[in-house]
């Protein structure tokens, strides 16, 4: 027999029961994650928290604190908001944390969670020069994350943040002005370099939509609550990488750098171009699939992206 709101109100009392019950919750109703957590207790333990004005950080010293009935009630709402509708957990909190920064995220982008993160805290050494770097394009920008944390990382900087999407960049603009940055990342709306000026920069990165529409159609709930376009990359979800690597020749200084995350897609396109060197980056807290190239090897396989193209 499944326990009752009513029961669950009187049995549980402290902080830790109500994370390790959420937790349960979400073990037993198979809710999936990977939208900044990857465990049932992770994302308990993120829900629990900010439900009750918390920090993530909370010491242990506080799980045993007893929660009101009013705090009670409120947890076990967000908690069954999050397994009836199946939306990611930060849709529920408007918070994602990128790069130790927060973010405000709503169904208008995708949540952040980009291994790139990692890359922007590390100021992509050894790749360049932290000091030489002075202007920086965020291509597929949606919540602007990547770009105000490039921001941060790179404070003399200049960084560039483009979308196609009208609604994703009203959501950066809220981070960029949330983060007091609108002096060093400026939005674009634009089909990737289309409406751009031709300005060379040192560092362009990407996490476009790269998921192949037959992945993208078997993907959990979760994913689809998020807005498609930020996913599908076509039929072999490269469509906006090959565009990406075609026209970057022009767009890269010549000791600069582009970086793409293709995640699933990474095994296609390393098939598609055998002779293409592809770095292929490590990352400490997990994740793959994103790739680097210097601006050289970009302007040397410039004709073979072009054939692809077409």
């Amino acid at each position: 027999m499944k326990t009752t709101s009513s029961e669950v109100l009187t049995t549980l009392t402290t902080l830790r029961d109500y994370i390790r019950w959420a937790a349960s919750r979400f073990t037993e109703a198979e809710v999936s994650f990977g939208h900044g957590t990857t465990t049932a207790l992770d994302e308990a333990a993120a829900l629990v928290l900010h439900t009750l004005h918390q920090p993530y950080n909370l010491s242990d010293t506080y799980l045993e604190s007893k929660l009101t009935l009013k705090e009670r009630q409120e947890v076990i709402d967000m908690i069954d908001r999050r397994i009836n509708e199946r939306i990611p957990a930060a849709y529920l909190t408007h918070e994602a944390i990128f790069a130790g920064l927060s973010f405000y995220v709503d169904e208008r982008v995708l949540v952040p969670r980009s291994p790139i993160a990692e890359l922007i805290e590390q100021r992509f050494a050894p790749w360049v020069e932290e000091e030489q770097v002075e202007r920086i394009l965020d291509l597929c920008t949606g919540s602007a994350c990547i770009a105000i944390a490039c921001a941060y990382a790179f404070a003399d900087a200049y960084v560039d943040a483009v979308d196609l999407s009208t609604e994703a960049l009203e959501v950066a603009k809220l981070n960029v002005d949330k983060h007091q940055l609108a002096d060093a990342v400026t939005l674009h709306q634009s089909d990737l370099f289309e409406n751009l000026p031709v300005v060379q920069y040192d560092i362009i990165v990407s996490n476009p939509p790269y998921v192949c529409l037959e992945e993208w159609k078997q993907l959990p709930a979760e994913y689809h609550a998020e807005p498609a376009m930020g996913f599908k990359g076509g039929e072999s979800g490269l469509d906006l990488v090959l565009r990406i690597l075609v026209d970057a020749d022009r767009y890269l200084t010549e000791q600069g750098i582009l970086i793409i995350e293709v995640g699933s897609s990474a095994e296609t396109l390393q098939s598609r171009f055998t002779d293409v060197p592809f770095y292929w980056l490590n990352f400490e807290r997990g994740g793959d699939g994103v790739f680097l190239l210097t601006a050289e090897q970009v302007r040397h396989y410039n004709a073979l992206f072009l054939t692809a193209l077409d």
